[in-house]
């Protein structure tokens, strides 16, 4: 998948619900992150369970370090997004365009591009792999 590429000192919060709590692994701001064993981690689109993603980072941090991250509203994500398009998980905390997914990868939907710089979140984990490549 291609990937935004994130500056992550250029991710902020424009609207909506923002959690707090503790990574349990290196994080930059931007990535898609989910819940494990009580911390936060990156996501990806390896197996259901790692594609259940909570939010985006909305700070960096390391194992151990304090995090925010964004469930709900829209974010400002940092890199250039396309108007109108779907974004979804990818690889380790990143986010890609829909059109990007390839069959075996499980798709949680992260929101649709609203101006070429923010993101309206609407995250869905389908707990389903694609069976082909979406076109």
């Amino acid at each position: 998948m291609a990937d935004i590429s994130i500056t992550p000192a250029n991710v902020a919060l424009v609207d909506g619900v923002v959690r707090h709590d503790t990574a349990g692994a290196t994080i930059a701001a931007g990535e898609a992150v989910r819940l494990s064993g009580g911390e936060v981690v990156l996501a990806s689109d390896a197996s259901a369970a790692a594609a259940a993603v909570a939010g985006i980072a909305l700070n960096s941090a390391s194992d151990g370090q304090p995090v925010a991250y964004q469930e709900t509203g829209t974010i400002a994500i940092g890199g250039t997004v396309a108007v109108g398009k779907v974004y979804v998980l990818s690889t380790a905390g990143g986010i890609a365009p829909v059109d990007d997914v390839a069959s075996s990868e499980f798709i949680t939907v992260i929101g649709v591009g609203v101006t070429a710089a923010d993101i309206k979140l609407g995250i869905n984990a389908s707990g389903v792999a694609a069976a082909d490549a979406v076109s």
